[in-house]
């Protein structure tokens, strides 16, 4: 709890809070009706990286429920806010103080896509929707199957990225954490 005082971290993750937000906003869709990919995940993961688990869980939390106020998209449901704070605790537990590698990466991607993308979410959606859970959560695996290497590809490269554009006065106040 110690590194939510320090105003550096802070602001970085406002900022990574308000990435994640405004990229939640943004879809791509590969196959219409089936598999759309979100990129919220980016700065999540790199708040659980930079700062550990539990300030990765609050940033996705706090991204989640910022992006429902902003922007609603059906009715509130704290599943997903829950699970969307996991995926930031999930990031954090394989990636914080820890050299960023692929394997790494995939390990921590093929975690949160089991854990949060398969099981929660399939859960949520069957909860709030009154759906069958294997009915919900079979075209997610092709899903998750899907995305799997695209995620991973890109959450390597925005994290190896980071070291390079944080300042070097951010890198200091991380020192002293």
């Amino acid at each position: 709890m110690n590194k939510l005082k320090n105003v550096y971290v802070l602001t970085v993750c406002a900022l990574l809070v308000a990435i994640a937000t405004v990229l939640g906003f943004f879809k791509l869709v590969v196959v219409p009706e089936l598999i759309e990919i979100r990129f919220a995940f980016m700065p999540i993961g790199m708040s659980g990286m930079l700062f550990g688990p539990l300030v990765g869980g609050i940033v996705g939390a706090l991204a989640d429920v910022l992006g429902y106020l902003v922007k609603p998209t059906g009715p509130f449901f704290p599943g997903f806010t829950i699970a969307t704070a996991i995926s930031g605790v999930i990031y954090g537990v394989f990636l914080y103080r820890k050299k960023v590698t692929i394997p790494r990466v995939m390990l921590a991607q093929a975690v949160e896509s089991v854990v949060v993308s398969l099981l929660l979410n399939s859960l949520n959606l069957s909860i709030l929707y009154g759906n069958g859970f294997l009915a919900v959560l079979t075209p997610k695996i092709v899903k998750a199957i899907a995305l799997y290497p695209f995620k991973t590809a890109l959450l390597y490269l925005v994290l190896v990225a980071v070291p390079r554009i944080v300042p070097q006065q951010m890198k200091e106040a991380f020192a002293r954490q």
